[in-house]
């Protein structure tokens, strides 16, 4: 365990040696996040991206919006998006293309991560519905439980050797894989995750969904309902064993804590089971336009 300085020394120059999210990516999210943005401003970056034109145009033809015409005009697919959704398809499909290669994973298994990630991100949306966000604010929470585990990209890449070893310990005892991570390397996932969101300058909202989603309490007022919706929708992927990434015995405790906090009861969980299961049908659609 005397090595664990150079470790994240190691984990800090993967992250800084990462590509930068693309320009029109980046471009895409200061547009967004400028007051009075008007569509024609976003579709201005975007037409001059093919790549990003084209993906935009598959989502929202694809089943996950269930759209009755087909839509080939990307101006009027921003108008029908929303600038916040649009934002958040550019940052997905970024963030997976990037991350979600098969070289990147090691000792966790790529597939198995990435449904569990899915459905943690449907599940956030849907939890949010039921608590009652504004529609355009949904996505917001899909993204953000979609991304909730990206430090463990690195981490299983950079030590596959400890990070299996951090995974056995896990489910040997049947504890916190946030703890075994600590054991054997000296830091988390929640830690590279906040790592990799400020490289990438993503908003506080991700930057906190990513670092707190198995400690809520700690994030900011102001994005403490999002990151506690996150770690809900993480139990949910896990009890139900809906892919995974290795985190699979949540505490009793953190779950009725974490329900209480949003003011909801484990049955209010449970019965999204079959809306979830449909959606993640659906949201199979960010993997393939990102690979």
């Amino acid at each position: 365990m005397d090595n664990q300085e150079p470790q994240f020394k190691r984990i800090q120059d993967y992250i800084d040696r990462m590509p930068s999210l693309s320009t029109t990516v980046t471009k895409v999210m200061e547009v967004c996040n400028t007051p009075n943005t008007a569509a024609n401003d976003l579709n201005k970056v975007i037409m001059l991206d093919p790549v990003l034109t084209g993906q935009v145009l598959k989502l929202i033809n694809s089943a996950y919006y269930s759209l009755p015409n087909q839509i080939t005009s990307l101006a009027r697919a921003i108008i029908m998006l929303g600038l916040n959704t649009v934002k958040n398809l550019a940052l997905s499909t970024a963030v997976i293309g990037t991350l979600g290669k098969k070289d990147s994973f090691k000792s966790l298994s790529m597939d198995a991560y990435w449904a569990h990630s899915i459905c943690v991100g449907v599940t956030a949306k849907a939890l949010a519905a039921k608590l009652g966000v504004p529609v355009a604010a949904r996505e917001e929470y899909f993204v953000a439980g979609m991304l909730h585990d990206l430090g463990k990209i690195p981490m299983n890449n950079c030590f596959p050797e400890q990070y299996t070893q951090a995974l056995q310990l896990a489910d040997l005892e049947q504890g916190s894989l946030i703890n075994t991570e600590g054991l054997f390397l000296g830091f988390d996932h929640g830690v590279a995750g906040q790592m990799i969101a400020k490289k990438w300058q993503l908003n506080s909202t991700l930057v906190e969904a990513l670092y707190h989603h198995h400690a809520p309490e700690m994030a900011s007022e102001e994005n403490r309902k999002l990151v506690t919706v996150i770690a809900l929708a993480n139990v949910f992927a896990n009890v139900f064993e809906i892919g995974s990434a290795g985190d699979l015995f949540p505490d009793n405790s953190f779950i009725l804590n974490n329900l209480e906090a949003v003011g909801m009861t484990w049955s209010d969980l449970v019965s999204l089971y079959d809306t979830v299961n449909i959606e993640i049908e659906k949201a199979q659609v960010f993997l393939q336009v990102a690979r």
